[in-house]
């Protein structure tokens, strides 16, 4: 057997940020709590919760579509085409508003392929965590997430004005006792 060089003995060291880690645990501590809480009110308020979500995203695509029509109106734009979009925006966040019913029927389509996506990325960062602790709070909210996401896709689009607002409910709830874990496991750390 022969020897490689310098491989016998191989050491891993990491420099420890205590400062980073202090940060980290307390905003990590404040936007779980605060997650929990909207979570929570979701959950129990979930119409209330699909109404604000379609209203709130109605107008910030009307906001978007004025500031890019005054930014096409500053660039002179010369043709119909540059304010296509500004005007797209507006449409589609006036429908947002003005039918919340079919707004909220398309969140919930949207919806579901976040939660797919947001699956994905737990499991991701669960497998970047692993053999850390914590990675499991990672891939339990990854895999909730993945479950959401069939559910919501299994009941469209009769049940969308009280799944939108559960579903982001115990998502956010999710979210934020995944982030109250690892700020609990920072400050653990620290010591």
């Amino acid at each position: 057997m022969t020897k490689i060089p310098n491989m016998e003995t191989t050491i891993l060291s990491f420099k420890f940020d205590h400062e980073f880690a202090k940060r980290f645990q307390k905003f990590s501590l404040i936007a779980g709590i605060l997650l929990i809480v909207v979570g929570i009110a979701g959950a129990i308020l979930p119409q209330i919760m699909s109404l604000v979500v379609t209203a709130f995203l109605g107008w910030m695509l009307i906001t978007g579509g004025v500031l890019t029509g005054y930014l096409a109106f500053l660039g002179r734009g010369r043709s119909m085409i540059a304010f296509l979009k500004p005007v797209l925006l507006i449409v589609t966040g006036a429908m947002f508003i003005f039918y919340p019913l079919a707004g909220m029927a398309a969140l919930a389509l949207l919806l579901s392929v976040y939660l797919l996506l947001d699956a994905f990325g737990g499991f991701g960062l669960a497998y970047d965590l692993y053999p850390m602790r914590g990675w499991g709070w990672m891939a339990f909210n990854g895999l909730m997430s993945f479950v959401l996401a069939m559910v919501l896709f299994i009941g469209w689009p009769v049940t969308s004005p009280l799944m939108v607002g559960l579903f982001i409910g115990i998502s956010l709830f999710f979210d934020g006792l995944a982030l109250v874990s690892l700020g609990i496991l920072a400050g653990k750390a620290r010591t």
